[in-house]
């Protein structure tokens, strides 16, 4: 999934039936599989700083495992600092696959690979060290969609 958990997912065949293309709602199951965040301070579900979605738990994450039967959740559109990042005793995690995002970031981006075992592997793409790239990458990302920003605390 892009973001995250949504309280109002309680069947994979509601994620199959989510016509496609679709606009994104600004609340409900489409915008929290997009938008919602892990969060390590609470339990449940929480008001997310982004100002769209909630925040989640890992008590939540935990339940969402046990109720369909998986092992692991794979999410992304977090910029978080090495590229992955687990959650909730690595029963979720966290990709990131552009370094140094949006110019604005000194992280690394990260791929996973499952091999048929099950055993997550990742390879790391490590942040450019040079202003000229960051450039390049805010002058390519000017016409993308961007991810609704964390609000300012």
């Amino acid at each position: 999934m892009h973001g995250g958990l949504s309280p109002d997912l309680h069947t994979m065949d509601q994620v199959k039936r989510v016509m496609r293309p679709t606009d994104v709602p600004d609340t409900g199951l489409v915008c929290d599989l997009l938008w919602a965040d892990p969060d390590k301070d609470i339990l449940g579900w929480g008001e997310n700083d982004r100002g769209v979605s909630f925040t989640f738990g890992s008590n939540v994450v935990r339940q969402f495992l046990d109720k369909h039967e998986l092992d692991l959740v794979c999410r992304a559109h977090q910029v978080v600092e090495d590229g992955y990042e687990f959650f909730a005793q690595r029963q979720l995690v966290t990709l990131f696959s552009a370094p140094n995002y949006c110019g604005e970031f000194d992280n690394a981006g990260a791929m996973m690979s499952v091999d048929e075992s099950l055993m997550c592997s990742f390879q790391i793409l490590k942040p450019a060290e040079t202003k000229k790239h960051a450039r390049f990458l805010m002058n390519n990302q000017q016409n993308r969609a961007g991810t609704p920003p964390k609000k300012k605390v």
